[in-house]
């Protein structure tokens, strides 16, 4: 096969075979540039310009058909010549005249190294960001699928065979708006808007190279302009400064559904707010799996919901500075989980006495404050989401927030939300914040306390459309303040019709709850694990409690493998993992411990009526007696 190659100094052909390894080529392209050229700078591209470049002699091992060239295609070199110093000779470290063997094999740089090599650049630090990310296996799982939704021969439209296909009866693409307005789905998936953006982005037909089709929103001032003045805030021109902001609705969410393992989980949350009135938060902790309901949709399982230190009111909660975080998401990916999401109460009891609450949150108020939003999206900021189809390796965020507050009936519900990403770039970029009134976000200002202008404070244009009393769409400037709906995507939410929860043995005590009276202590662990009975003794069912297996890593007393296989144990309760847990050193030291702390039963004393009066001399003969009357057919 013959390629086409393009430079500088003109352009030249070569013959080549697809088996080819593109440094091999190396002696050929040299016999076609001038002779000063530095063979350790020469660079391949597909394009002339804004292409994937990539240097000759990094592409060892890469054969020519493993790129998908062909028979007549054109690459772009690009190259820098040597220069000379006055005894005449090149100060390049590898000249042109010894770059190749006897046998016409090039001497490449990693071969061959002067003595004192210049810094080479690793291939990681030619890639691109999104080449090297490393993404969630649901998300390659749903990136091999096509998403199309299968249709069923129309009876009275179709006019084929069996075999046929039609515009009728053809699938349809995951993001088709006939589709979505059917079964009322409100947002499309992420992975069905990444296809809906990226066929018009990357067309397979034009054979160009890759672009990411995804860009994450960016609102602050860009250091490093390339334009040469003072950074900000001593300059700012057109090309370091923020856009003005429009503000719309999102047309997508990141996760679609929230699934709560088991209803055993709100309850328990719940139960807090029962017995003290106060508010609470809590973590929640599970995995993503694919949602079916939804083309393409992913879903928050949620396994576990974890209670960090806090302080609850009637109207609010304080969050303390929470030290074991790390040691209790470590925990979590022992047991298969990860930090998914937060939930939190906002119940105001109706004083009926049938159990009712106040519905605070309904369409003429609100359905997350403004500072709900600013607290949510801080998370998003804190948890981005890897992709490969973003220019920065990462986009938006799978972390979801829920709430439970009441309804319109006066029973206790769950909503399920995420922030948009024009909203966690807005809080990132400190350009809003929340209000007294719940259902508006206040634009910041430009001013200091002083009245003067800011002078490292950027704060661009913020406008926003909605439908007046005309029924037009019209343009509003968004300061001082804008309805929170332009900020908010929502989620569906609900249980498994068959639960089959992940912890099968919940009951251990909460932590944090001394408010109410209840404690993790080493007596409470010898009652759940049953420490004085050998018949219940670490049962593996017994351990299936991520809050006693959280209190048993605080204790400090099993190993780092001994975790490991405790975790095991509880999630995936094997026998024989069971077995070779109670045979180690650390488990038989904490059930040694716990039955020295737990208490043992009092003696059975005996009662007055059995006294002398009843006609037995001592407690032997009444018990044998006793004994006598027993029949043991």
């Amino acid at each position: 096969m013959i390629l086409r190659f393009r430079g500088s100094d003109g352009q030249f052909r070569l013959t080549v075979q697809p088996t080819d390894e593109f440094p091999s080529l190396l002696s050929k392209i040299l016999d076609n540039v001038p002779k000063d050229v530095d063979s350790s700078t020469i660079t391949l591209s597909n394009k002339p310009a804004n292409g994937e470049e990539r240097l000759l002699v990094s592409l060892k091992g890469v054969t020519i058909e493993r790129v998908g060239l062909q028979h007549g295609d054109q690459l772009y070199l690009k190259y820098q010549t040597q220069t000379t110093v006055p005894n005449g000779h090149y100060s390049s470290s590898l000249p042109h005249a010894s770059s190749n063997r006897l046998n016409g094999v090039p001497i490449l740089p990693t071969e061959d190294y002067p003595i004192a090599p210049p810094p080479q650049t690793s291939s990681t630090d030619n890639k691109n960001l999104w080449e090297i990310v490393q993404q969630s296996p649901l998300d390659n799982q749903l990136d091999k699928q096509d998403g199309k939704i299968s249709r069923t021969r129309d009876q009275k439209m179709c006019r084929h065979g069996p075999k046929g296909m039609c515009d009728y009866c053809m699938p349809l693409e995951p993001y088709s708006p006939d589709y979505l307005a059917e079964k009322k789905i409100k947002h499309l998936s992420f992975h069905s808007h990444l296809r809906k953006i990226n066929s018009a982005t990357n067309k397979s037909e034009l054979k160009s190279s890759y672009m990411p089709p995804l860009s994450e929103p960016y609102y602050r001032v860009k250091r490093d302009c390339p334009s040469g003045h003072p950074q900000w805030p001593e300059g700012i021109c057109t090309k370091c400064q923020p856009s003005a902001i429009t503000l719309q609705a999102q047309p997508f969410r990141m996760v679609d559904h929230v699934e709560f393992a088991s209803p055993a989980l709100i309850n328990t949350l719940l139960d807090f707010w029962r017995r003290s009135g106060s508010q609470r938060i809590g973590y929640l902790y599970g995995h993503y799996d694919q949602y079916t309901e939804v083309p393409l949709g992913v879903k928050a399982v949620v396994e576990s919901i974890y209670e960090p230190p806090q302080t609850g009111e009637v109207d609010g909660v304080s969050l303390h500075e929470w030290e074991d975080e790390q040691e209790i998401d470590e925990m979590a990916r022992l047991c298969g989980l990860q930090k998914i999401g937060i939930i939190f109460t906002d119940l105001i009891d109706a004083g009926a006495g049938d159990g009712t609450v106040i519905c605070k949150r309904h369409i003429d108020s609100y359905f997350l404050s403004s500072l709900e939003i600013a607290f949510a999206a801080r998370f998003q900021a804190k948890n981005p989401k890897q992709t490969r189809w973003s220019d920065t390796g990462r986009f938006g965020s799978d972390f979801v927030t829920c709430v439970l507050s009441g309804d319109v009936d006066g029973n206790i519900a769950i909503s399920a939300f995420q922030a948009s990403n024009s909203a966690v770039e807005m809080v990132r970029a400190d350009i809003v914040e929340p209000s007294a009134d719940p259902s508006v976000m206040l634009v910041r200002g430009e001013e200091e306390d002083d009245g003067s202008i800011s002078k490292t404070q950027y704060i661009p244009e913020v406008f926003y459309r909605r439908i007046n009393e005309y029924g037009a769409s019209v343009q509003e400037n968004a300061k001082p303040s804008f309805p929170v709906e332009y900020l908010l995507v929502t989620l569906t939410h609900g249980f498994p019709t068959e639960t089959n929860p992940l912890f099968v043995n919940p009951g251990f005590p909460i932590e944090n709850r001394a408010m109410v009276g209840e404690s993790q202590e080493l007596k409470a662990l010898s009652n759940y694990l049953g420490a004085g009975t050998k018949a219940k003794m670490g049962s593996r069912l017994a351990i299936s409690d991520f809050h006693l297996l959280c209190y048993i890593h605080s204790l400090g007393i099993l190993s780092k493998d001994e975790e490991t296989l405790l975790c095991r144990v509880a999630r995936t309760h094997d026998l024989s993992e069971e077995v070779s847990l109670q045979d180690t050193p650390g488990w038989a030291t904490l059930m040694t411990i716990l039955a020295e702390s737990g208490e043992r039963p009092p003696k059975r004393s005996l009662p007055s009526s059995l006294g002398p009066e009843t006609g037995y001399r001592s407690d032997s003969e009444q018990l044998a007696k006793r004994v006598k009357g027993v029949s043991l057919r």
